[in-house]
């Protein structure tokens, strides 16, 4: 009897341990494929040219930009609390905005130890014991109700840019709209059901987020004064913001530069000047997620509104 619990404690152990190492090696791959995507983006683009851009941008669109961003993440906060109160957990905004401050700031800086969403997931299953099925499902729709917005946005672009590749496919990207989105909502129908009665205002709220987004890249553009090609610019950074959702970098760092080089390649736009708007936007959005910081040493009480 003794020898079996052993046995039990010593493979608990292993696994444990071997679930630490997984987890440093995967720290470890995402790191190698981020400075090995940025070291590729730095040869085929002229580094000199990309600081004189930054050099020379205007402070005070980069100023409106970086409040745009902050306005963004205000209302994601507020669509991830939807859900959350969908399943029972009724956190008051402001502690539900501590809380995502500190998942930004996690998922940024510390991508290898407890992820934002992880970190977000494992607070509410151990104080409200909602069901791990639920409180990742809620992360997880938070996340696919951003994505979907992206691509809507791409789709309404993709039609204004004057290319004749992506002429062809006009219709696509037209049909493409209503088309996600009932798709999404059969998949949210049909496995997240308990979060249905909020679809819509997860919807709009997705949509004010993004759109917040796009805006202040507008403005980056103008603060690096980039005039011409907008559209184009702004379809490249939705598309990058999709690549950079996928988890195979730090912090998305190396997928949305090597998007906007390629992207810029395809389109024929200026490379240096793409990259420019990529490096600028991860900037202010580490620069918003550095804010998380101060609840990484002052965790959050987790305050809940009266039934």
């Amino acid at each position: 009897m003794n020898h079996n619990k052993k046995d039990r404690t010593v493979s608990k152990k292993y696994q444990l341990v071997t679930k630490k190492q997984r987890k440093h090696l995967i720290t470890f791959l995402k790191l190698v494929i981020s400075v090995a995507l940025i070291y590729f983006i730095f040869t085929k683009i002229n580094l000199k040219d990309v600081l004189v851009i930054l050099k020379t941008s205007n402070p005070f669109y980069l100023f409106i930009a970086f409040v745009l961003v902050v306005f963004s993440k205000i209302m994601a906060s507020f669509r991830l609390n939807l859900y959350f109160h969908e399943v029972g957990v009724r956190l008051k905004q402001k502690s539900n905005l501590k809380l995502y401050l500190l998942g930004m700031f996690y998922n940024l800086f510390l991508p290898g130890g407890i992820g934002g969403d992880a970190y977000k997931g494992y607070l509410i299953q151990k104080n409200y014991q909602v069901g791990v099925k639920k409180s990742a499902g809620v992360l997880v729709l938070d996340r696919l109700s951003g994505m979907l917005l992206l691509f809507l946005y791409a789709c309404v672009l993709a039609v204004f840019i004057k290319n004749d590749f992506l002429s062809r496919f006009n219709w696509l990207f037209i049909s493409c709209i209503p088309l996600s989105v009932s798709v999404y909502w059969y998949l949210v129908k049909r496995f997240f059901a308990y979060t249905l009665p909020v679809f819509w205002k997860s919807f709009a709220y997705s949509s004010i987020v993004q759109l917040s987004q796009l805006i202040a890249v507008w403005f980056i553009l103008k603060a690096l004064s980039i005039k011409l090609a907008t559209i184009a610019y702004l379809f490249i950074f939705l598309v990058s913001s999709i690549v950079s959702v996928l988890p195979l970098t730090i912090g998305g760092i190396g997928s949305r530069e090597l998007t906007f080089l390629y992207g810029a390649e395809w389109l024929n736009l200026q490379t240096d000047s793409s990259v420019s708007i990529s490096f600028v936007f991860f900037l202010i959005t580490a620069l918003v997620s550095l804010g998380g910081m101060y609840y990484h040493f002052k965790k959050p009480t987790l305050e809940v509104n009266e039934v």
